[in-house]
């Protein structure tokens, strides 16, 4: 514990963020990070209390007591082995996790918890500014062969974790760069794609082979999922090549709308337009990108990926924004004393919507409205939920004006013609099939493939992402090698 009594007289300190008139002009990173001096003031209020709940609240269980007290003492080059001990890419959640440590904060009971993400973004930060992060080899090859397909968090995490062990592993992304969501689904202004290259780099040096543009096994004609591959392989071949298989996909099959109008033109996903944009960050040129300049936007969907579509079109310069949330609105502050030290339910509102974005809850979409084969406006009614049950309140029908929707109401499943081709047998909702038992954990019914992340445990976090591929490795570790000394 750096100071005893440190979360009695310092106050929590939220990171900055650059004003909205300037970062909307952009699509760089606009949140400003703690100074060294003030991440040891915010880490003297880690009351480092009997049972850490944050450990057991973040799901890679991170050491959230120790790197806080080394933080303290300016021992910041331990601070960051500490924290790589359990998370492959700090980097990626200290910028983008929602932090659930927090909420299962011992000070969150009757305080503002301590800023645990603000520090963890402030170690990784420094590391990579110091040169701490190195290629990590392995001591002896072990002459095994993974492939890993999609390389999200997830399966970057895998491969990081079976390099490091010795085993040959090469990572297969249809798209045309690596990162899966984290380089397609999530904005720059939320995370600029330099921190993917770092690692992509760090992990070359270390022996992954990265193959991107390979389609693995084929997708529908119809099929909305982004993918610029420019060859494909069969799971045959794979298994055939490789001594183990692992499939950490993204959910990437979004929630449709199938109502009246749905055909008109202007109503998209939102990984149809998300992922544009990115690409024309990094220099591609698109042909008939789609743009929300001068347009009056509703977004449908109240969470993350609906409040990406708010900040990009804000970006775009758009008439204005409409976000629909078919749940009511939740309370501005949570009931501690009911939730502690879960994630609980409670009114956020995301830097995009303090950019500018008008909120709609309780609210329910009937009809898209057009003329001549193009989106005009959306009609909708209030509801209200009775025993359980959505109903509808009667005389509060309303049309919205709308020229571009974007539906964002998440993900239900992976690819099935990935699961399929593989033979992989899928759970209820259409993830794949695999437990995560100590013994035989996240294999499939199939020989010698896995199966982690997103694709076996439906849309999820970042930092689920990045655990579920810690562990597989270790379970794939096990598999070619008897035993493992992996982390779980």
């Amino acid at each position: 514990m750096g100071k005893i009594t440190g979360f009695m007289e310092i106050e929590r300190l939220e990171e900055g963020y650059e004003p909205v008139s300037a970062r909307v002009k952009n699509y760089k990173e606009f949140v400003i990070g703690l100074s060294a001096d003030q991440a040891k003031l915010q880490s003297a209020r880690c009351m480092d209390c009997g049972t850490p709940f944050c450990n057991s609240g973040c799901p890679v269980n991170n050491i959230i007591p120790d790197f806080n007290d080394l933080v303290y003492q300016g021992d910041w080059a331990n601070a960051i082995t500490v924290l790589h001990s359990t998370n492959n890419f700090p980097e990626f959640t200290g910028r983008i996790c929602p932090a659930p440590c927090e909420a299962a904060c011992t000070l969150n009971v009757n305080d503002d918890a301590v800023g645990i993400k603000s520090i963890e973004h402030a170690i990784i930060d420094r590391a990579w500014s110091e040169g701490w992060v190195k290629p990590v080899l392995p001591k002896v090859k072990t002459g095994k062969t993974v492939a890993i397909v999609g390389s999200g968090p997830a399966g970057m995490a895998a491969a990081q974790q079976l390099a490091r062990a010795g085993h040959s592993v090469t990572l297969f992304e249809k798209n045309d760069r690596v990162g899966g969501l984290l380089r397609y689904g999530i904005p720059d202004f939320k995370m600029e794609k330099s921190h993917i290259d770092r690692r992509v780099a760090q992990m070359e040096a270390e022996g992954v082979v990265f193959r991107t543009g390979v389609l693995v096994g084929t997708l529908p004609a119809d099929s909305k999922v982004t993918n610029w591959a420019k060859e494909s392989i069969s799971p045959d071949e794979l298994k055939a090549q490789f001594d183990a298989v692992l499939l950490t996909g993204g959910a990437e099959n979004s929630r449709d709308l199938p109502m009246p109008g749905r055909e008109l033109s202007g109503i998209h996903f939102a990984m149809e337009f998300l992922p544009q944009q990115n690409k024309v960050n990094a220099g591609d040129k698109l042909k008939g990108q789609l743009r929300a300049d001068g347009k009056h936007v509703v977004v449908i969907g109240g969470g993350d990926t609906g409040s990406d579509c708010v900040g990009t079109s804000n970006r775009h310069g758009a008439k204005s924004v409409t976000q629909f949330e078919v749940m009511p609105q939740p309370p501005a502050e949570e009931d501690r004393s009911m939730t502690w030290p879960y994630w609980p339910l409670k009114l956020r509102t995301s830097s995009s919507h303090e950019e500018g974005c008008e909120r709609e809850f309780a609210i329910s979409t009937k009809e898209f409205l057009g003329e001549k084969g193009k989106l005009t406006g959306v009609k909708t009614v209030r509801v209200e939920w009775q025993g359980g049950k959505m109903v509808e309140v009667a005389g509060s029908e309303q049309v919205i004006k709308a020229d571009l929707v974007f539906l964002a109401m998440g993900f239900v499943s992976p690819v099935a013609t990935v699961l399929d081709a593989f033979g992989v047998n899928k759970d209820a909702r259409g993830n794949a099939k695999a437990t995560t038992d100590f013994t035989g954990g996240y294999k499939t019914n199939v020989d010698k493939v896995f199966a982690a992340g997103d694709m076996r445990r439906g849309q999820s976090l970042v930092v689920w992402a990045i655990r579920e591929g810690r562990q597989a490795a270790r379970a794939v570790d096990e598999f070619l090698m008897g035993g493992s000394d992996l982390p779980r």
